[in-house]
């Protein structure tokens, strides 16, 4: 699964890497620890002009017909092979796709006892990268409708294995435009739906305060030793 990631990339790197205009973009900082139900930017294609835009959504996905938001809690990640057969994402699969802009993403290892040692994912070219999403927006009864997303995760590459049994979908620059374009709704591009190449990411530890979503800071994406040889 992915439950938590990191966005170091500024506005300007981002706007430039999606290829919008930073004005039409929505105000949004760095984070260092994005969590469940936090809110954060996602990419999609505008219903209008059909160009990428930035929105603002939060991390667990409410479907349309949901009766409340409480769902949310369980729907952060969505298992790429079961997606289609799933009512929760079924129909956010066939027209509303999006992309998570991330710099990391974070898992950890069991270290012995009740230890657990948190790893950073990024790519070995220092480059931002974007996970494979769905999007939904839910109305309430009352109050202002809710845009919410979900993370697609697959098999582990051979780096992320060794540390975890599923990892994010990471979608390469050049798949972005077929991902997001609705096409046809009764074939979604689930042939990207697989694992990123293992000799394009890197791998490291990081420090045990990642484990506490208070903690939001440039540092925590700092390399850390490791103790003990854990792979």
């Amino acid at each position: 699964m992915c439950g938590r990631f990191a966005r170091r990339s500024t506005q300007e790197v981002l706007a430039d890497w999606f290829g919008v205009d930073i004005e039409d973009m929505p105000w949004f900082a760095p984070t260092y620890n994005a969590a469940p139900q936090s809110t954060q930017p996602a990419v999609r294609l505008n219903a209008d002009t059909g160009k990428p835009e930035f929105a603002l959504m939060r991390w667990g996905l409410v479907p349309f017909w949901a009766k409340d938001a409480k769902i949310g809690y369980t729907t952060i990640n969505a298992r790429a092979e079961e997606v289609a057969a799933k009512p929760v994402y079924r129909e956010a699969l066939k027209s509303r796709r999006c992309l998570i802009p991330a710099d990391a993403f974070y898992e950890w290892q069991h270290a012995g006892g009740k230890t657990k040692q948190p790893f950073a994912f990024g790519m070995q070219s220092g480059e931002p990268y974007s996970f494979a999403g769905l999007w939904e927006r839910w109305k309430p009864k009352e109050g202002e409708p809710l845009e919410s997303f979900t993370i697609l995760t697959t098999d582990p590459n051979e780096l992320a294995e060794k540390v975890h049994d599923r990892m994010p979908v990471i979608l390469a620059p050049h798949d972005y435009a077929r991902w997001m374009d609705p096409g046809d709704p009764t074939r979604p591009p689930v042939d990207l739906l697989r694992p990123y190449p293992a000799e394009k990411m890197r791998i490291w530890a990081v420090d045990q305060r990642v484990g506490n979503v208070r903690n939001d800071d440039p540092d925590l994406l700092t390399e850390q030793p490791v103790q003990q040889q854990l792979f």
